[in-house]
């Protein structure tokens, strides 16, 4: 009919190039009508034009609409969510022959639809028990889910689907779908938008679709169903979501062949006569995603260009089409030699023109320049969702934050490489520390307070290509603020498109890394990986091996909210996932070398076929996840997908350690000057007449001995010491700490530091060790001298390195016991005897004579027999 049918765009649901914005309403299910599970078509008419009168664009049915209403709702400008009916209550896999059954009948379903106009997207199934979910099994339900997508898909290949999950089956993970959409029923209005945030990340990058919210009025009265649903339309706009629908249009509700009257959820009554909340839900449809009434801050966009004439016109296109009352549009040109300045000015952008110094130059300048409360900041070869500024100000203007993200989506139309490095490693991505609240935001997709850029001295100039971001992330973090995150502000952002540009990209952030790693020590481990206490946010197959996944189904079953929890990485694979890996396989590769010289040295062959092994598994496996076979694509272009992917996941890591390595980033830099004591036990005593709290005090000790170069990482929640401080990749020192109060604000720390050998120090150790000694017994003389030197080697930088962290911990802990002296004071005299009098500090000359009469007495004392051995 020529009418355009909606497509995903992002996170977004789009009709003829236009963002939809579902509101929406239950309709039924109802008593049978002349065969039909609607009620009459003058009653349905007059409830579609009721709909459509208080803001409603959409309805949503449970079971597959007849033609004559989807004409209906067509002739009212309402779009229709089609439920397909079938046996979700039942062990439906347990007979080969129903689940067959089941396929066919929701595939003639939506072939009855026809591909009508007015179908805004099918759902496959509705909330199938958590019962029945944990009878099959997760893995089944999903693969059958799967099925019915596919299936339903062949009869309307444009339609869009998807399956309306509830959060009993939170744990479902159903990426073939094209629409993520979720039953909430939450009463409490913090609970429900804390849990929307978290739907959000749960459904990645596709538009999420909240299908069920409400409250009985029977129960709680019309005028609180009003104000709830007042703001549950309000939180799911707000929230990021693509829509949103009202159960229900009306009390009738008809289920399993009985009238419910004991339940009243809707709008108007089972005589259609209004209620409160189709008033409420009138305003709230009315303001959908906000309200354009402020005030709303100024928000100044800067894009920041470097020859990117190729990509501009598009993103300023999308800026231009932005929905927001009071923004400004900044370019600048970073020494841009093409066109760009002329773009900009076509597009009626304020242009900066500035001689090319890099990325956080550029951006400066932009800062500089803007007159916002807010600076956003869009790549070149970014566009902006049309909602992005609400997104953005809306978190920045409630909560807080010092800066703000979202999530950056590329675009379906990149072409076949794009879309393979779209899900190969190494992209831009946000680190969450919870639903909503960030420790990193990438720098396609970020916004700040100006006053908190300014605060923290703007983007620092040395990262020129990339790297400004984290590092701008983490000072705001150090200054005490926070960054929000905020699902709906989408960027769609498109990926390099060529290999050779993507590695050139790789490269580049194995640089930026590498300067990351010296501004900032203590965020780096030993192997060089940067450490996030939130959550990464990767593309699937980028992660780690797949492992069983753990759902949480309550005792019994009987979780109301049922998630899968997936443990932290282990060290081993960690270790697979870092580019230095390709060092080890170096190493092993080389040993098994020499062993064309001396067949013993041939162990390491078999570790040197495993990580080759693990390498390839990995980026095999990774790109047939990426890129499942979808009908209507040949098996030739799948194939070709999958291999190109599984070639990226293979480069990657490569480029990224190239470009660490050749600027410093090794496993075996040193950042300490020389120096060193000798790695033995000790016990320090530092003094202070400035009371502060323990964990603080140990704190500022870490970020001290990192800042001076060393390599420091705290203790877990099992573990009896408190930091362990490397100076080098095979030894290093443990430090604990006690920390007394003596009244007054004056605090004692005593600090046990003592050496101890690195787990893979050992290990390089005992291995040549053990090769050397079986040179030796096999009488080769020289071979086992020169294992031998490499034996001496490992034990002279691992006493050098255990040394220098101890005179890196003894210096720093001096340090720190000379600043808490005050007036000569030292440490404390041992409490007096009366009840309630405090410890008094005494000068540092009594302390020592004191100490001496002590050690004298205890030793005459023990002398005549008079102490015990536990004195």
């Amino acid at each position: 009919m020529g009418i355009p049918r909606p497509v995903v765009h992002g996170r977004s649901i789009s009709v003829g190039g236009r963002k939809l914005h579902v509101r929406g309403v239950t309709y039924g299910t109802f008593r049978p009508f002349e065969g039909v599970p609607f009620p009459p078509p003058d009653t349905v008419r007059r409830d579609l034009e009721a709909m459509a009168e208080a803001g409603a664009n959409t309805l949503r049915t449970y079971v597959p609409p007849p033609l004559w209403l989807l004409d209906l709702a067509q002739e009212h400008g309402l779009r229709v969510m089609a439920g397909l009916a079938w046996e979700q209550h039942v062990a439906f896999l347990d007979e080969p022959e129903l689940s067959g059954r089941i396929a066919a009948k929701v595939a003639r379903q939506v072939r009855e639809c026809e591909a009508h106009p007015a179908i805004l997207c099918y759902a496959v199934g509705n909330e199938i028990p958590a019962p029945i979910v944990r009878w099959h099994g997760k893995g089944k339900v999903e693969k059958f889910l799967e099925r019915l997508h596919w299936e339903a898909k062949a009869a309307d290949p444009e339609g869009l689907f998807t399956y309306v999950n509830y959060p009993s089956t939170e744990y479902l993970e159903l990426p073939f779908l094209d629409l993520s959409a979720f039953n909430v029923f939450l009463e409490d209005e913090n609970t429900f938008e804390a849990y929307l945030a978290r739907l959000q990340n749960l459904s990645g990058d596709r538009p999420l679709l909240i299908t069920e919210v409400g409250i009985d009025s029977r129960r709680n009265g019309h005028q609180k169903q009003a104000e709830a649903l007042r703001w549950q339309v309000r939180h799911a706009f707000a929230t990021g979501a693509a829509g949103v629908f009202v159960f229900s249009w009306t009390d009738e509700w008809h289920r399993g062949g009985h009238e419910v009257t004991d339940w009243d959820f809707g709008l108007v009554d089972r005589e259609r006569q209004p209620k409160p909340s189709l008033a409420a839900i009138r305003d709230a449809f009315a303001e959908a995603p906000f309200s354009p009434e402020g005030p709303w801050p100024r928000v100044s966009v800067v894009v920041c260009t470097h020859n990117g004439e190729r990509t501009l016109p598009e993103c300023l296109a999308g800026v231009g089409a932005l929905d927001y009352p009071n923004f400004e549009t900044i370019v600048v040109a970073d020494g841009s030699r093409d066109a760009s300045a002329d773009i900009a000015r076509a597009h009626g952008a304020t242009l900066v023109e500035i001689e090319h110094r890099g990325l956080s130059a550029a951006r400066n300048a932009g800062v500089a320049r803007a007159s916002g409360e807010i600076v956003a900041f869009l790549d070149d070869d970014a566009f902006p969702d049309p909602d992005w500024l609400y997104y953005i100000a809306a978190p920045l203007r409630a909560n807080g934050h010092g800066g703000v993200g979202g999530p950056n989506i590329p675009p379906e139309d990149d072409g076949l490489v794009a879309d393979c490095v779209a899900v190969a490693p190494g992209g831009p991505i946000h680190v969450l520390i919870s639903d909503r609240e960030a420790e990193h935001v990438p720098g396609c997709n970020m916004a700040f307070r100006k006053s908190a850029l300014e605060a923290v001295g703007g983007f620092d100039e040395r990262f020129r290509v990339a790297g400004d971001d984290v590092d701008v992330c983490w000072r705001l973090q150090e200054a005490g603020l926070t960054l929000g995150f905020s699902a709906g502000a989408v960027v769609m952002h498109r990926r390099r498109d060529s290999v050779r540009r993507y590695l050139k990209q790789q490269y580049g952030y194995g640089k930026a890394e590498a300067l990351l790693e010296r501004k900032w020590p203590n965020r780096y481990n030993r192997v060089g990986s940067s450490r996030w206490n939130g959550r990464i946010y990767e593309q699937p197959a980028a992660g780690t091996f797949r492992r069983r996944p753990m759902v949480r189904y309550g005792t019994w079953g009987s979780g109301l909210f049922q998630s899968i929890y997936e443990p932290a990485p282990g060290r081993l694979s960690g270790l697979l996932l870092a580019p230095e890996f390709l060092l080890l396989i170096a190493a092993l590769g080389g040993i098994s070398t020499l062993g064309l010289l001396w067949a013993p040295l041939l162990l390491a062959l078999p570790l040197f076929v495993a990580g080759i092994v693990a390498s390839l598994w990995r980026a095999v496996s990774s790109g047939w996840r990426a890129n499942s076979s979808v009908p209507g694509r040949s098996a030739f272009e799948t194939l070709l997908r999958r291999s190109l992917t599984a070639g990226l996941f293979l480069l990657q890591p490569l480029a990224r350690l190239a470009g660490r390595l050749r600027n410093g980033l090794s496993p075996w830099r040193r950042h300490l000057r020389p120096g060193a004591a000798w790695p033995r036990p000790r016990t320090i005593r530092v003094w202070s007449e400035t009371w502060q709290e323990p964990g603080s005090r140990l704190q500022a000790l870490q970020d001290a001995l990192a800042a001076r170069g060393g390599f420091v990482r705290s203790g877990g929640p099992f573990d009896r010491w408190d930091l362990d401080l490397r100076a080098g990749p095979l030894g290093g020192v443990k430090i604990r700490t006690a920390v007394e109060e003596h009244g007054s604000g004056r605090q004692l720390m005593r600090v046990k530091v003592w050496p101890r050998a690195s787990a893979w120090g050992l290990i390089a150790l005992a291995v040549p060790a053990l090769f050397m000694v079986l040179a030796l017994l096999d009488g080769q003389v020289g071979m086992a001298a020169t294992i031998g030197a490499a034996v001496a080697l490992i034990v002279a930088l691992g006493i050098e390195g255990t040394g220098t962290a101890m005179a890196l911990a003894l210096d720093e802990l001096e340090r720190r016991e000379e600043e808490g002296r005050d007036g000569g004071t030292d440490e404390p005299a041992a409490p007096a005897g009366g009840a309630g009098e405090e410890a008094r500090p005494l000068p540092s000359v009594l302390r020592r004579e004191r100490d001496e009469a002590v050690v004298q007495g205890l030793a005459a004392r023990a002398q005549s027999g008079g102490v015990s051995r536990w004195a």
